[in-house]
């Protein structure tokens, strides 16, 4: 369900943003969205503050929405945030805008984990940390599934699809560096340790599901070991 815009908050909001800095709101002056400045090439370019307030409601909304439930209502986001309900619908107009934003969001981060975990630790311990990773993902992935099904189904059938190519990326990239390091058995294929790590997703709800689908996902990192040149 979309949800309209509040053009009373939003006016309200760029009346007090202005007035942060010293230059008081035209009280008729048209509406103009300031989140994104234009190059020199005309490529947008989104300021510096609003990029930070993106980033802030994304982690709020996968937070609510995973506490509160999809319903969760966008003025709490925006208050988690930190910012007004204006901004919040200047960068998503609706909630299923939001839900999938931050969705990709969630899947940016999980797949550039992997090449940072590898600068940071051996490659065993770096998989280990990205399944966990993982858990979170999904969590955050089943809170939002029913406003990803409606972006699906009306704008973007590929989304699930581009997602999982890229983790099936991302774990390609571990789970060569684990077995060329000996943490790991030499004969897995990434794809199906991909989706035997998906099937956390059947785990029945419930405040232990986290807890539950680490311990899925340990099973399967022992597994992984088993046989492996430097166990």
């Amino acid at each position: 369900m979309h949800e309209p815009r509040d053009p009373a908050a939003i006016k309200s909001e760029e009346a007090e943003e202005a007035s942060a800095t010293g230059a008081p709101a035209p009280p008729e002056a048209p509406s103009l969205d300031m989140s994104s400045i234009e190059t020199e090439q005309g490529a947008p370019v989104m300021r510096a503050d609003a990029r930070r307030n993106r980033e802030k409601l994304l982690a709020a909304a996968v937070e609510l929405f995973a506490n509160v439930g999809q319903d969760a209502p966008l003025e709490s986001i925006a208050e988690r945030a930190g910012v007004g309900i204006g901004t919040l619908y200047r960068h998503f107009p609706t909630r299923e805008a939001l839900a999938e934003a931050a969705y990709r969001n969630e899947v940016q981060r999980l797949c550039d984990a992997a090449g940072e975990l590898l600068a940071e630790c051996p490659p065993g311990e770096a998989l280990a940390e990205w399944m966990d990773r993982f858990v979170t993902y999904v969590a955050a992935k089943r809170s939002m599934a029913g406003m990803l099904q409606s972006v699906i189904a009306s704008s973007d059938p590929t989304l699930y699809v581009v997602a999982r190519g890229r983790m099936a990326a991302a774990i390609t990239m571990l789970i060569e560096a684990a077995e060329q390091d000996g943490a790991i058995r030499s004969d897995v294929e990434p794809d199906d340790v991909l989706r035997v790590m998906s099937a956390i997703w059947l785990v029945s709800d419930g405040p232990d599901w986290t807890e539950r689908s680490r311990r899925m996902l340990e099973l399967l990192m022992d597994g992984l070991r088993y046989g492996a040149k430097g166990a």
